[in-house]
């Protein structure tokens, strides 16, 4: 019996696909740059058909990329030649906790859906990555995506408790935060599926602010902006989201089914929002106001009511989607730097645009220093992509040289294994390798992705793959 022969008794015989055509809409993720074509795509419909797929590749030694809704921001989703286990229909909310506040939901389930499913217990999930509508908590866990609001109120991996894995060589472990020793779950989340697959999460849901407002300042001068976000902090206001984007990133958004009502002529504007006990709000909303007219705001916008709190946080969610009015393709960086560095950093982002002839479009998280710039570009035009391509090696040294690190949420996938020797020693990345073969020493999940294998050591034996996942599963005593 063939592979896919066995995986259609799995699964049914419409859940295999192996026509090129068929699979020709997996061969990249929302970073439109890279193009690998998996061997076939296999999608089970629970988390027993997902075990028994991961458990049959196993036994063919085949290797597989996990896959959610395949918005990730590296080419992490990609499976070049492997098979990719798309987890999308495992999407029920299995239940939640009120009291607890938590919630057992599988790997498939959106983002958003969480939150709208809590909502009449007065809760939600706080991660919210900009492409919350249609990304999965399952690929949220394996990247550690955060979102505007992991300013205050962290990311994926402080909201995660815990997690069904089957490792790839089919063993389930039960993974939690509250284990004793070593912090195993912590690995796990932001392994960018080369450790395994989450089968089920459990993840912790957070009370409603009694109030929110948020608030637009726009400024003539991004130096100003930028210099604006490290004063809120330092006033000692901790805003639920500080967000920046230039005048190239409102144009676009502006331009879009989008618009906002940005002012199109500001150099930058600032996104600020404050949320929590309606008693006392009023002094932190004065205190931005007044923090960002003093560093050369022209306007400061107050939202408070929903609808037009919305259609502020509109066009920040969809800026990256209204640039594909500027170019076909989009090559969009995940830098993390230092505040105190980010009016410095902008100005080096504009004059490395500037000397390699592209358009630099910033639109990023400011409250934790973490930079998206895009480049907007055609990728048929050699030349043009060639300069893009050095901008990027240039933008990603100078965020390196500045104490920063080479993505806060989009994970390293294929995109940024250019920059690992840059930022880590060769014993760090074999390190991270060696980690990595406690999860999967046959380095079936994911291959390729996140370290150079000229960095790992030379592969366990086959036969220590089993004995591997029992130690593990004994470990964490969830082997089932």
């Amino acid at each position: 019996m063939t592979l896919a022969a066995s995986l259609r008794a799995i699964v049914g015989d419409t859940h295999v696909l192996e026509r090129a055509a068929e699979l020709l809409v997996y061969e990249s993720d929302g970073l439109p740059g890279y193009h690998r074509t998996p061997s076939l795509a296999v999608f089970p419909a629970n988390a027993d058909e997902a075990l028994a797929v991961v458990r049959t590749l196993a036994s063919a030694g085949v290797p597989y990329v996990p896959r959610g809704a395949g918005t990730g921001l590296s080419g992490g989703a990609l499976a070049d030649g492997a098979v990719l286990l798309g987890l999308h229909r495992l999407k029920k909310i299995i239940a939640i906790d009120p009291e607890r506040r938590v919630a057992r939901v599988e790997p498939g389930v959106v983002n958003v859906s969480l939150t709208k499913a809590a909502t009449k217990f007065g809760l939600h999930y706080a991660p919210d990555p900009s492409s919350q509508t249609a990304c999965t908590l399952g690929g949220n866990l394996a990247e550690n995506a955060g979102g505007p609001h992991c300013l205050k109120y962290g990311v994926t991996l402080n909201h995660v408790v815990a997690a069904k894995v089957a490792l790839p060589d089919g063993t389930v472990v039960e993974l939690n935060a509250d284990d004793s020793g070593y912090d195993l779950l912590g690995a796990f989340v932001g392994s960018e599926g080369c450790f395994g697959t989450a089968l089920e999460l459990t993840v912790k849901l957070t009370p409603n602010p009694e109030r929110v407002v948020t608030l637009l300042a726009d400024f003539t001068s991004i130096d100003d902006a930028a210099q604006t976000v490290s004063a809120i902090i330092a006033a000692g206001i901790l805003p639920a989201a500080l967000e920046m984007m230039d005048r190239a990133t409102v144009g676009a958004v502006e331009a879009s089914i989008y618009a906002a009502g940005y002012p199109t002529d500001a150099a930058a504007v600032l996104l600020v929002e404050v949320d929590g006990a309606a008693a006392g709000l009023d002094e932190d909303v004065q205190g931005v106001d007044r923090i960002c007219r003093a560093h050369g705001a022209r306007d400061v916008r107050i939202a408070t009511e929903p609808a037009a709190r919305a259609k502020l946080w509109q066009g920040r969610k969809k800026a990256f989607g209204a640039m594909g009015r500027l170019a076909p393709h989009l090559v969009v960086q995940d830098a993390v730097v230092p505040r105190t560095k980010l009016p410095s950093l902008l100005a080096q982002i504009s004059a490395i645009g500037a000397a390699n002839g592209v358009q630099v479009c910033n639109v990023f998280h400011a409250g934790d220093g973490n930079l998206h710039p895009n480049i907007p570009y055609n990728a048929n035009d050699r030349d043009e992509a060639d300069r893009v391509h050095h901008a990027m090696v240039a933008i990603m040294q100078a965020c390196i040289d500045a104490g920063g690190t080479i993505t806060g949420e989009h994970g390293v996938g294929l995109d940024k294994l250019r920059y690992m020797d840059a930022l880590f020693t060769a014993d760090t990345l074999d390190g991270m390798c060696r980690l990595r073969d406690v999860f999967d020493p046959d380095r079936r999940a994911n291959p390729g992705k996140v370290v150079p294998i000229r960095y790992c050591r030379e592969r366990r034996p086959n036969t220590q793959m089993a004995e591997g996942g029992r130690r593990m599963a004994d470990a964490t005593g969830g082997q089932l």
